[in-house]
């Protein structure tokens, strides 16, 4: 997967990962406090951009790996 292809799932599966996580990290640690959604909110801002880096980073690794171990499950290594 090249190009714009692996940045629009990067973008995506970063995104929805990090506001389910930020979202029960921040709930865990505050309850629903008044100022909750401003909390979760400067949690996923911070948090998206390392999330979506290490992503983009990871991916070619990650999909070499899961090549690797998919062939050895298939007996075709």
């Amino acid at each position: 997967m090249e190009g714009k292809a692996r940045l629009i799932l990067v973008t995506t599966m970063t995104a929805v990962m990090v506001l389910v996580v930020t979202f029960v990290a921040t709930f865990l640690n505050l309850g629903l406090a008044s100022d909750f959604l401003s909390q979760w909110a400067m949690s996923y801002v911070v948090a998206w951009p390392i999330a979506a880096l290490t992503g983009y980073l990871v991916m070619p690794t990650a999909r070499r790996f899961t090549d690797r171990v998919m062939a050895r499950l298939n007996g075709t290594a």
